[in-house]
């Protein structure tokens, strides 16, 4: 089983440091949820293991692998695999055939790595299967035909996790999964990622603004402030560390002690 790792990244926009020499490291069968205040870097953070951004300096590795110079797709060959905007989807084709093509598509990259493809996924129907048992994991079944431009908010981001799901990664990116979905949408997303959990093999990092879902799904928090890291730990620990109550939550101990003066 494979480490994540960062090591001194940084991201620089002009004179503004958005992430500021993080380093850290993401083992196997742990959930971690990145979380700070708006602006903190998170997503960037996000973008720079995924490849969406060119790190200024320092590196991302998998499995001792150097992913630092690699492009997005290279990447996902390599095992990350983050959900994405439906914007790189075939908004013109249905859902079961948008999970198909991925499917497809990590089978073939199997297949160039030294699998015998033909073996394994000898016709369409085979494909077709694979495709519909996603469908059915994220409670898509009924829109299978669905063009995917038709669909509300909330199936476009189950339609995101199954494509994800279609990728076989080692590493599970979620940003936000929840977002923009309905109190009767959020759940589905939850419990997929719950049953992601099980499989020990995986590594899950997670940014969310909800607190509540990051104290239910995470193993381990770490926090971002302008761009550096500043607490790492259990969820409970961490949530309770003074800094992150600043950082996070706007809470000082300077300001508590000056209402407790006040209230004297």
């Amino acid at each position: 089983m494979s480490t994540l790792a960062t090591k001194d990244l940084t991201i620089r926009f002009g004179g503004h440091v958005a992430v500021n020499g993080v380093t850290c490291s993401f083992e196997p069968g742990t959930l971690t949820a990145i979380v700070g205040p708006n602006g903190a870097g998170k997503t960037t953070y996000f973008n720079l293991i995924s490849g969406q951004l060119k790190a200024t300096s320092g590196s991302v590795t998998l499995g001792g692998q150097d992913l630092t110079g690699q492009s997005v797709s290279a990447r996902t060959h390599a095992g990350l695999g983050r959900a994405f905007q439906l914007t790189n989807l075939f908004p013109n084709l249905s859902v079961l055939e948008n999970v198909r093509l991925a499917v497809q598509a990590t089978q073939e990259g199997k297949h160039r790595r030294g699998m015998n493809l033909w073996s394994i996924w000898s016709d369409h129907n085979a494909l077709t299967q694979r495709a519909r048992v996603i469908l059915q994991a994220v409670a898509m079944t009924d829109r299978a035909d669905t063009p995917v431009a038709s669909l509300p908010h909330g199936d476009q981001r189950k339609l995101e996790v199954a494509l994800l799901m279609a990728l076989e990664p080692q590493v599970y990116m979620f940003d936000e999964p929840t977002a923009g979905m309905s109190h009767d949408e959020a759940p589905v997303i939850l419990n997929l990622i719950r049953e992601l959990k099980k499989d020990k093999t995986k590594i899950i990092l997670l940014v969310e603004h909800k607190m509540d879902v990051v104290r239910e799904l995470a193993d381990r928090i770490i926090v971002l402030t302008n761009g550096t890291l500043v607490a790492d730990g259990p969820p409970a620990e961490v949530i309770a560390s003074p800094v992150v109550q600043e950082a996070y939550l706007g809470v000082s101990k300077d300001a508590d002690k000056d209402a407790e003066k006040e209230a004297a």
